[in-house]
């Protein structure tokens, strides 16, 4: 089980600070950050490539004073490979943007099929032994790239900690192989982008020019299938109907699923933090997951046989 410095146990939700920096100016990310303290979340993730290192600086200034009772993590090897040399640049920085000698968990932030896994897992085990880094974990792998990873990690006697998959009502791949596969290997996850950037609060049923489908190609992209739309737009229904925010229902969905992974909430202000953290308290009853559960379809199972699917 992962824990900070003091030995105390994670949050239920973990925040992200991908935005600070990027949607999100100074005061308003301190806000936020002390509106999640307020409310007992002691895990923020961040990564070297966000928001051209703002989101590790700021994250480092927010947390002085009470370091020992905050997780963090990062990630490096978004950009230039899994190999040592480029890993070791990049933890450096972000260590000096954070102003930390040691980074709770560092994540591989995806899969480099041009780098050997035992070289990269070796620089990793290298850093725990250093105390750089406390844990070790892997984000964007397929499942068998995260079996393969634990295997070679064990030859090595490392662990991989923690996994980091996308996973939301609209985004569930993950249920097929990344969830059993992390549950079978005693690997913690933390999912990201609950809310599917943003399509499921029902923002973009009201044709919003704010936000990352709106502006961000990449992100259009991802989440450009029309059955996600109509998915979004079933939840709000649904959400009026309970009169509870969509983006309630969509996290505190995440927090009840029997795979139990850890969502990674994000926000660029406080009035978009609010629907969120009350996902923290909110008493989903076995029903309503269901309906919500009902709005999108279930991914086929690995070997397609769906007349197997329970």
């Amino acid at each position: 089980m992962l824990v900070t410095m003091s030995g105390q146990e994670l949050s239920k939700f973990c925040f992200g600070t991908m935005q600070f920096g990027h949607g999100s100016t100074y005061d308003q990310s301190g806000s936020v950050y002390t509106e999640c303290r307020q409310s007992n979340i002691n895990h923020f993730d961040t990564a070297h490539t966000y928001t051209g290192g703002l989101s590790e600086t700021w994250l480092g200034e927010f947390l002085k004073g009470e370091r020992e009772q905050i997780f963090v993590s990062s990630k490096v090897g978004y950009t230039g490979g899994s190999a040592p040399k480029n890993l070791s640049a990049q933890l450096s920085e972000s260590r000096k943007r954070l102003k930390q000698d040691t980074i709770d968990l560092l994540y591989l932030h995806r899969f480099d099929p041009d780098t050997p896994l035992e070289k990269t897992l070796t620089w990793f085990s290298e850093q725990l032994e250093k105390k750089t880094i406390r844990y070790c974990g892997v984000s964007n792998f397929a499942a068998w790239q995260i079996t393969k990873a634990e295997f070679i990690a064990q030859n090595l006697g490392l662990k991989i900690s923690a996994a980091q998959p996308m996973y939301s009502l609209v985004k569930r791949q993950a249920e097929v192989e990344i969830f059993p596969a992390c549950q079978d290997l005693n690997i913690e996850c933390f999912s990201y982008s609950p809310l599917g950037a943003g399509l499921l609060t029902g923002k973009y049923q009201k044709q919003t020019q704010n936000g990352r489908l709106a502006n961000d190609a990449r992100y259009a992209k991802r989440y450009g299938n029309l059955e996600m739309h109509k998915t979004a737009t079933a939840l709000n229904k649904l959400s009026n109907q309970y009169s509870v925010d969509p983006a309630t229902l969509a996290v505190a969905w995440i927090a009840k699923s029997k795979y139990q992974p850890v969502p990674i909430v994000s926000a660029r202000n406080t009035k978009q933090l609010t629907p969120v953290l009350n996902a923290l308290n909110f008493d989903m009853s076995d029903e309503l997951f269901d309906e919500i559960n009902n709005l999108a379809p279930k991914p086929a199972p690995a070997t397609d046989r769906l007349e197997e699917q329970v």
